[in-house]
């Protein structure tokens, strides 16, 4: 009799343990088909993981629909010298042609003059005028008015769009260009010239061990990027008590990018090794200090003569010389008998109608040949002395 109840008491603890042991094994199968539907619901169309909590979903507010446009604003730091000046007006003229095209998420446009005072550009290119850095400071490298200029704007202006692309007057947009950015994820160009991790001595200077390993400064400068201006706080809605810390993001790397190129700047070691792509590195280890770190997108942007061909490319930027014998070959670093290169026009814009370069040479060459011709057909004044 005894040892049946005790076989009964048995029988029903393990009918019990049993019956937990289904119901755990049930939730955790659910929980894992939710939680695959969740992860797989944030890929995107390109097959991209966009970075998201697969439980917590995102408000309607912030959530963005299928269809849906995210437009950035265009921003360049200009001066009011004549080879500045027919650099933004090419590149204002294609930003115009491309803005509205289907794919684009292109928002307005702001040259940041950082001369001071307006110039004869004023009503053909939206324009914010800025002061220069203090005569003197910047050495004679004029691009350390970059960050500076972008430091005013940033403060002062009134911008609509929540992202921005930071771009350069040699830009010219191939293609009507989508915001590539995901989120609070910036995306950027990555430049094989830039290498912190080669560099790490040099880097240690500005980015001390304890924030990390020197590859979290990334491999770019601070054009092309596109960032998002406010971050998106998730105790915004997870916490009712939770009291709002908006994070300015490129308004706080600004000001970050300014200090750290002026110090680069004075310590000669560093001025001597970085040259001229010394603020690149600034805007790169300033991005790491606030712990940002950029999507790299190799198709952002191409660079002749190096790059080949415009396909899928948004961004043609025309920085290096392109020098080219009859035959079609590239003759970098002698001056060819077919050239095109921005520096043979310091004081004055290139004429219309510039030859087109011999057979042979790369497409990315001839496209950017053509659209420099296009621009200067078509915008009035060409040839006058408005610049």
């Amino acid at each position: 009799m005894i040892g049946r109840k005790a076989m009964a008491r048995i029988s029903l603890l393990l009918l019990v343990l049993l019956s937990l042991g289904f119901f755990f094994a049930t939730y955790n199968l659910l929980t894992m088909v939710i939680h695959n539907k969740a992860t797989t619901a944030l890929v995107d169309e390109s097959g991209r993981h966009l970075l998201s909590d697969p439980i917590i979903e995102m408000p309607e507010n912030v959530r963005k629909p299928k269809n849906a446009k995210s437009p950035f604003h265009i921003a360049l730091t200009a001066t009011d010298a004549p080879y500045s000046k027919w650099q933004c007006r090419i590149m204002y003229y294609w930003y115009k042609k491309k803005k509205d095209l289907p794919g684009s998420e292109m928002g307005g446009f702001t040259r940041i003059l950082h001369s001071g005072s307006p110039d004869n550009l004023m009503d053909e290119i939206p324009t914010f005028v800025v002061d220069p850095l203090p005569a003197g400071l910047d050495r004679g490298y004029v691009v350390l008015n970059r960050p500076w200029a972008f430091v005013q704007w940033l403060e002062k202006a009134t911008i609509e769009e929540d992202y921005i692309l930071m771009a350069e007057p040699d830009h010219i947009f191939l293609r009507p260009m989508p915001n590539l950015a995901h989120g609070d994820y910036p995306a950027a160009f990555p430049f094989f010239y830039i290498r912190p991790a080669q560099n790490e001595k040099l880097v240690r200077k500005y980015y001390p061990e304890e924030y990390g390993p020197v590859t979290n400064v990334d491999p770019i400068g601070n054009s092309p990027v596109i960032i998002k201006k406010v971050t998106f706080d998730i105790n915004l809605f997870v916490s009712p008590n939770y009291k709002p810390s908006i994070d300015d993001m490129l308004e706080k790397i600004a000001p970050t990018w300014m200090n750290v190129s002026l110090k680069m700047k004075d310590d000669p070691e560093t001025d001597k090794v970085f040259g001229w792509v010394l603020e690149m590195y600034a805007y790169a280890v300033a991005s790491a200090l606030h712990g940002v770190q950029h999507i790299l997108q190799k198709d952002f942007m191409l660079q002749p003569p190096w790059d080949l061909e415009t396909t899928k490319k948004f961004i043609l930027h025309y920085t290096y010389g392109c020098d080219y014998n009859l035959k079609g070959e590239l003759t970098y670093g002698k001056i060819g008998e077919w050239r095109f290169d921005k520096r043979s026009f310091l004081r004055g814009p290139p004429p219309r109608n510039l030859s087109l370069p011999p057979p042979g040479v790369p497409e990315s060459v001839v496209t950017l040949v053509k659209m420099v011709n296009e621009a200067t057909a078509n915008i009035p004044h060409w040839d006058s002395e408005k610049i």
